[in-house]
């Protein structure tokens, strides 16, 4: 019976590989395989990769834009459709505070060092007290209307 321990190859499903280069009776000998001539037949031959013979290469004739800035600063965002959507879900309650740990908790953001915004996309029906380093002024608007509160961490 075989087993993944004891498994075998068939007879003849292996082959040596020809050794190059060691005369014309060992059908690899004369050029061993590459070519007659040329850069690539030389020993110690290596051209680097995307190398294009001199040509401009493909990298420097596309056009580029834009650029990262290293002074950006990274805010995670989370919408009031999504805090609505946890609340139904009841993953919280309207009398816990939610600030950056909850989130990070539930899942809806991925970092707790970095600053979260709230944005007013969708609506909320639920007096939630919202703790966030930024608001939109539309999320203000809709969090205070329907009694809840909006504070800004410092």
């Amino acid at each position: 019976m075989k087993h993944l321990g004891n498994l075998t190859i068939p007879k003849g499903a292996t082959k040596n590989n020809k050794r190059l280069g060691r005369g014309t009776g060992s059908g690899r000998g004369g050029t061993a395989t590459r070519g007659n001539k040329g850069q690539r037949s030389r020993r110690g031959s290596h051209i680097p990769a995307f190398f294009e013979g001199g040509q401009m290469p493909l990298s420097r004739r596309v056009p580029k834009f834009g650029f990262r800035n290293p002074f950006r600063i990274e805010v995670q965002i989370v919408n009031l459709s999504r805090l609505q959507e946890l609340y139904e879900q009841n993953r919280f309650t309207k009398e816990e505070i939610i600030d950056i740990d909850l989130l990070y908790k539930l899942g809806v953001v991925n970092h707790k060092n970095l600053p979260v915004k709230i944005l007013g996309n969708g609506d909320i029906n639920v007096p939630l007290e919202i703790k966030a380093n930024a608001f939109s002024s539309s999320a203000i608007e809709k969090i205070q209307s329907v009694g809840g509160k909006a504070i800004i961490n410092g």
